[in-house]
């Protein structure tokens, strides 16, 4: 019986031609069905203050927008506009997420998007020592030391969640 091969994500091999160091982690779905992301954490046995979700979101003047927020916690739009310098910003719809990404809804990374669009990390990221993020599949996540990740895709840290 042939060993079965670990798949990899394209998200992991820029981590490995970048020589950053990550744990692969995957977790059980059902296809077609959403997980939410704090239900994805505890089922990897993970805090979900650990586990970031990736958000797009498009700002007034045009521009795409990166965010990378807990998964238990819900952007606020005036404090993520803020930080990217936007009068405002909008989620994007869930249908161009794909095209503009090259990412599925539940399934988006910060890393290996079909263009580096400015990313913004939630400040906890900082104090962490190591974060969660979509390894660019669902069911796939990666683990590795937030300041790689933010230095990797050229990010900065803000208060971007509500409360």
């Amino acid at each position: 019986m042939a060993k079965q091969k670990e798949e990899k994500t394209n998200v992991m091999r820029v981590l490995e031609q970048k020589r950053i160091p990550y744990t692969a982690h995957t977790y059980d779905h059902e296809e077609g069905v959403a997980v939410d992301g704090v239900t994805v954490a505890r089922s990897l046995g993970q805090d979900p203050e650990t586990v970031f979700k990736t958000l797009v979101a498009r700002g007034a003047s045009g521009g795409l927008y990166v965010f990378d927020i807990p998964v238990g916690d819900s952007l606020d739009l005036k404090k993520a506009a803020r930080a990217v310098g936007e009068k405002s910003i909008a989620m994007l719809h869930q249908k161009e997420l794909l095209p503009l990404t090259g990412y599925v809804h539940g399934g988006c990374s910060p890393v290996g998007m079909k263009k580096q669009y400015p990313t913004v990390f939630h400040e906890t990221a900082e104090i962490l020592d190591t974060i969660m993020v979509s390894a660019g599949k669902i069911g796939y996540q990666v683990e590795l030391a937030p300041a790689d990740l933010i230095d990797l895709v050229g990010g900065t840290t803000a208060d971007l969640t509500v409360g």
